[in-house]
Order: C-alpha cells, then sequence, then structure tokens
C-alpha cells in the first residue's frame, strides 16, 4: 500500500513539474514574437508592372534588401504592401532595389537597362496608373 502511494505522489510531483517547465517556455516564446513585432514597419507603395513574372521579380527585388520581413506586389492595383525592421533598412532602399530590377515606384524610375531585359509581358506603359484603391 505505501507503494502505490508513493508512486502517485512521484508520477503527480513529475506531472506537475513538467507543466510548469512548459508553461515558462511559453512564456518566453510570446515575448521573443512580441519584441521583434515592435521594430517592423508596415509601408505601401505603387509600383509598375504587367503581370505574375513581374510580381515574383518585384517580391524577389524588395526582400533581398536586408531587413524586409514580407513583400506582397498586387498586379491589379499595381502596389506593394511591405514589412520591414526600420532598424536595418528604411523605404527608400526597398524603392531602390526595386526600381534596380527594372520597375518604377512612386518614387525612383526603374533601371533603363534593367528594364530593357525584361521578358516583353513584362515590359509596363511607363505611364500607367500605379497604387490604385
Amino acid at each position: 500500500m505505501k507503494k502505490v502511494i508513493l508512486s502517485l505522489a512521484v508520477i503527480a510531483a513529475l506531472g506537475l513539474t513538467s507543466c510548469k517547465n512548459e508553461t515558462k517556455k511559453v512564456e518566453e516564446t510570446t515575448t521573443t514574437e512580441v519584441s521583434k513585432e515592435i521594430g517592423m514597419t508596415d509601408l505601401s507603395f505603387g509600383v509598375r508592372g504587367n503581370c505574375g513574372m513581374c510580381k515574383s521579380t518585384i517580391e524577389k527585388a524588395a526582400n533581398g534588401v536586408d531587413g524586409v520581413a514580407s513583400a506582397n506586389w498586387d498586379v491589379d492595383k499595381k502596389k506593394i504592401d511591405v514589412s520591414f525592421d526600420d532598424a536595418k533598412t528604411d523605404a527608400m532602399s526597398i524603392h531602390k532595389a526595386i526600381a534596380a530590377s527594372g520597375y518604377d515606384t512612386e518614387k525612383v524610375a526603374g533601371s533603363e537597362g534593367a528594364y530593357k531585359d525584361l521578358p516583353s509581358c513584362c515590359q509596363y506603359d511607363h505611364e500607367m496608373t500605379m497604387n490604385q484603391k
């Protein structure tokens, strides 16, 4: 009888100890995620382009900038939504990276050489409206 009671006490103690450790791990993870989100900046601006290939190139250029967490270009609205760490980069660096790949942004004209190297379906009208609602 003593062995049964002792066994139950040991199992209960182990169960409570493991639950306590799991709680600490969750709290630490949550704190880290919140800290990472504090320095993030969200930005939207217009980028000229035509198709899915443009989307891939524009997003790749934006994501190639150190500090950019995500970039999503909307083909229909001609607008990109970017989330980035403002301690590592700024908006103008993202504009310049996209322009270097051949695409006009609201603030920087695309590289003419890179534009000429784009596939014909990606060679957009330089007068097209960007950042449509």
